[in-house]
């Protein structure tokens, strides 16, 4: 079992940056890949980024690539999300999700099995 528990969301003007943080515990951090998604009102989950066990690959969806930075530490057991640039579309749901059994299908919501409760992100125009 792996808990996840987000932070760092909130209200921010377009152009603006924020941190999301995820906290992991209950399995040895390092062995799972790491992935947060979004989901805005109306919409299906969206994968936003991933990051491969150990802080190796990372990816992106195409709507993030270069404004976006996943990262893991993994002596505090935690992946971070550095959004950068923010628009108004990116307002949403954030939610972090652990994969304990990678089957190489990461921008998919039914390759993770664990997520947490979701924080939220509001980008003001």
């Amino acid at each position: 079992q792996v808990q996840l528990v987000e932070s760092g969301g909130g209200l921010v003007q377009a152009g603006g940056s924020l941190r999301l943080s995820c906290a992991a515990s209950g399995r040895t951090f390092g062995s799972i890949v790491m992935g947060w998604f979004r989901q805005a009102p109306g919409k299906e989950r969206e994968f936003v980024a991933t990051i491969m066990r150990g802080g190796g690959n990372t990816y992106y969806a195409d709507s993030v690539k270069g404004r976006f930075t996943i990262s893991r530490g993994n002596a505090k057991n935690q992946v971070y999300l550095q959004m950068n640039s923010l628009k108004p579309e990116d307002t949403a749901v954030y939610y972090c999700a652990a994969d304990g059994y990678y089957s190489g299908s990461y921008w998919t919501v039914s390759e993770y099995d664990y997520w947490g409760q979701g924080t939220q992100v509001t980008v003001s125009s």
